[in-house]
C-alpha cells in the first residue's frame, strides 16, 4: 500500500471504537495533548536545549535538537559532560520538577480527560507534569505503602477516589515518572534502560525465560502498579509519538504481544491513533511495528479531529 493510497478513519469510526470498547480498555496519552491545548508551556525541546546550554559550558551552543538524535540521547549527551559531578542526575531532576512545577494548564483539554472520567477508564500519561491532575481537580493516591521507592512510584495515580485494583476505574498513572517526585523524573536512555531491568524482574522468574502465568491475577509483584493495566486492558493510544528511540514502552508492548501469544484467552485489543503524514517517512515502519504487536494503526486527517472532535 502507498502512503497516499492510506485510508483516513473518519470522526464517526473512532468514536465508534472508544464507545464500543470504553469498558475494558486504558488510554496512553503522550505529549500531544500539551503541544494541543498548553502551547505556552516550555516544550520538552526547549527545556533540554536550556540544560544543555547551562551545563554543558565548553561546548557549543545548541538551539536545536539534530535529527538522528533522540531526547532521551541527548539528555545523555548533558549527562556525560558532567560525570565528575556527584548527584549530577539528581540536580537536573530537580530543576526539570521545579520548571515543570510553573506549567499551566489549559483547561480545554478536560474535553479528553473528561470522557476518560466518565468511561470510568484507567489514563497512563507518558508525560511527567501534573496538568492533567491540576486541570482535573484529582486527589494523590498511593496503592502501596510497603517497598515504596520514589524512583519507581508506579502503583501512585491521581483519580477521584481510592481504587483496591488499578483495574477499577479512573486513575492518571505515570509510567515515566512524575513530577511529584524528582528522582523517579527519567531523562536519559540509561536511566530508561534501568525501567526495563526492573520490569523485567517484575514480569520473569528467570532473567531468560517468560513466566507469564500469573499476569492477570492479584499474585505478581505489579498488580498494584500500572502495569497491571498495560497487561490486563485493552489501550487506546493517543498523542504519543511511539518512535523507535521509545523504547521503554516499546519493549512492554512486545512483552505485552508474547503474554497474549502464550494466553490466546487473556488477548486485549490496541489502537494507535495518530494524524496521517504523508511526509513521515518512517511511518509504515511504525505501523508494522505496531501491528506486529496487536495495535492497529487509525489515521485521522487533523489535530483538531484527534484532540477535539472525537471527543465530542
Amino acid at each position: 500500500m502507498s502512503q497516499n493510497s492510506r485510508p483516513i478513519s473518519t470522526v464517526s469510526a473512532v468514536q465508534g471504537i472508544i464507545e464500543k470498547n470504553s469498558h475494558n480498555s486504558a488510554y496512553v496519552l503522550g505529549n500531544g495533548i500539551n503541544r494541543y491545548y498548553s502551547k505556552d508551556n516550555l516544550s520538552w525541546e526547549a527545556l533540554l536545549l536550556n540544560l544543555w546550554n547551562k551545563y554543558a559550558k565548553n561546548e557549543k551552543h545548541q538551539t536545536a535538537i539534530f535529527k538522528g538524535i533522540s531526547f532521551t540521547e541527548f539528555y545523555d549527551a548533558i549527562d556525560i559532560q558532567n560525570t565528575s559531578q556527584t548527584d549530577f542526575s539528581t540536580t537536573i531532576q530537580k530543576e526539570v520538577k521545579h520548571k515543570m512545577e510553573l506549567w499551566q494548564p489549559n483547561l480545554q483539554q478536560n474535553k479528553i480527560i473528561d470522557r476518560i472520567r466518565e468511561q470510568d477508564s484507567p489514563l497512563l500519561t507518558t508525560n511527567f507534569d501534573d496538568l492533567i491532575p491540576k486541570s482535573a481537580g484529582l486527589s494523590f493516591y498511593k496503592m502501596e505503602h510497603q517497598g515504596f521507592t520514589d524512583f519507581y512510584p508506579w502503583s501512585c495515580y491521581y483519580g477521584d477516589s481510592v481504587l483496591k485494583d488499578p483495574l477499577d476505574g479512573f486513575g492518571v498513572w505515570y509510567p515515566n515518572g512524575m513530577v511529584k517526585y524528582h528522582r523517579s523524573i527519567k531523562l536519559g536512555l540509561s536511566q530508561y534502560m534501568g525501567n526495563v531491568e526492573r520490569v523485567r524482574k517484575m514480569l520473569h522468574n528467570k532473567r531468560e525465560s517468560i513466566y507469564f502465568d500469573r499476569k492477570n491475577r492479584n499474585e505478581w509483584k505489579g498488580y498494584l502498579s500500572w502495569l497491571h493495566i498495560v497487561f490486563n486492558k485493552s489501550l487506546i493510544v493517543i498523542g504519543l509519538g511511539l518512535e523507535e528511540n521509545e523504547v521503554f514502552f516499546r519493549w512492554l508492548l512486545i512483552e505485552r504481544a508474547k503474554y497474549f501469544k502464550m494466553f490466546p484467552s487473556r488477548r486485549k485489543e490496541g489502537w494507535y491513533i495518530t494524524v496521517k503524514d504523508d511526509k513521515d517517512i518512517n511511518f509504515l515502519g511504525k505501523q508494522f511495528f505496531l501491528e506486529s504487536v496487536g495495535l492497529k494503526v487509525l489515521e485521522v486527517e487533523s489535530y483538531d479531529v484527534l484532540y477535539s472532535s472525537i471527543w465530542e
